[in-house]
């Protein structure tokens, strides 16, 4: 996770320093502008302060959202296969067999029905409990840092919001100095204020869809940690029979 945030904060301070120091040349030169140099002209003119802010914010979010959408992908498991295995190993092998299967398995399922198993021999209670308890652990672990995601959500439009209430204050400064309130003089406070707020807002709009996917992954994974678990319960009552 750390190296993920340290070469994603890395390459947007790289980025911003190369937007800073090509942005004299693309303004000189003539012919129509790329999306790109549009998108660095306007980042920079909308401040390099709150607008490199926010590109951190959007930086650190995709940091923390990729290593989710990784971690989930990877915990991510065939359920029915595996209950299907442990049934076939207590069949065949015993609760031995069946931990040796859980063993074998990554993922979230495959580590709580190994603390079943291992409650195995003090009852079904005993086995419940520790199934209950550990799941509980598990679903810990596939919410880790999930808040910050959301913080940064939050955080993006704010800050851009805030450099639009700077822009409009420089754009009254304007009128106050020059004694005029024309179109001229406040022009530029007021793009700065309109410039922040689109890019906090689609910042706020990027990661939200990351976090809905993060959090409709986590869903469906508790889903099936919780179908899994009852289904363990009843291998084992079936067993001990």
């Amino acid at each position: 996770m750390k190296k993920v945030v340290n070469i994603l904060t890395v390459t947007g301070f790289m980025f911003l320093g190369a937007i800073q120091s090509t942005y004299a040349q693309d303004a000189a030169a003539e012919g129509s502008e790329t999306f790109h140099q549009i998108l660095k002209r306007y980042f920079i003119e909308g401040g390099p302060g709150f607008m490199g802010i926010v590109l951190v914010a959007l930086i650190l979010g995709l940091a923390i959202a990729i290593e989710r959408i990784i971690y989930l992908n990877m915990a991510t498991t065939n359920t029915k296969k595996l209950v299907a295995s442990v049934d076939e190993a207590l069949s065949s092998g015993g609760v031995e067999a069946a931990k040796e299967v859980c063993r074998n398995t990554k993922g979230p399922v495959a580590s709580i029905f190994y603390q079943g198993l291992e409650r195995a021999d003090e009852g079904l209670e005993a086995a419940e409990k520790a199934v209950v308890g550990y799941g509980g652990v598990q679903m810990g672990l596939l919410e880790k840092n999930i808040s910050w995601i959301s913080l940064f959500i939050a955080l993006a439009p704010m800050l851009g919001f805030m450099g639009t209430v700077i822009g409009m204050i420089k754009s009254f400064d304007a009128i106050a100095v020059a004694n005029d309130i024309s179109p001229a003089v406040v022009a530029v406070g007021i793009k700065v204020a309109l410039l922040t707020t689109v890019f906090g807002l689609v910042v706020a709009i990027i990661l939200q869809i990351f976090y809905n996917y993060i959090i409709s992954k986590v869903d469906s994974i508790v889903n099936n940690m919780e179908d899994a678990s009852i289904s363990l319960i009843d291998l084992l009552a079936k067993y001990k029979k």
